[in-house]
């Protein structure tokens, strides 16, 4: 298996959010909910790590996207 992190850590700093998602569950499988939290989790330690490679600000990212 290739390594797919930096194609997710991609999207998840440019806001591609369903891309990402879509990423994590075709690579490891994750059912839809464990997708999200891996997401998150990812999320928010690249907002730790590479603050300034975001997009949109904490208080925008997510908006719009329902489920």
């Amino acid at each position: 298996m290739t390594d797919r992190w930096p194609e997710i850590d991609e999207h998840i700093v440019n806001h591609r959010i369903i891309p990402a998602l879509r990423v994590l569950r075709e690579t490891f499988g994750y059912c839809i909910s464990e997708a999200i939290e891996v997401f998150d989790e990812r999320c928010s330690h690249l907002r730790e790590t590479r603050p300034g490679n975001f997009t949109v600000g904490p208080e925008e990212y997510g908006k719009y996207v329902y489920s």
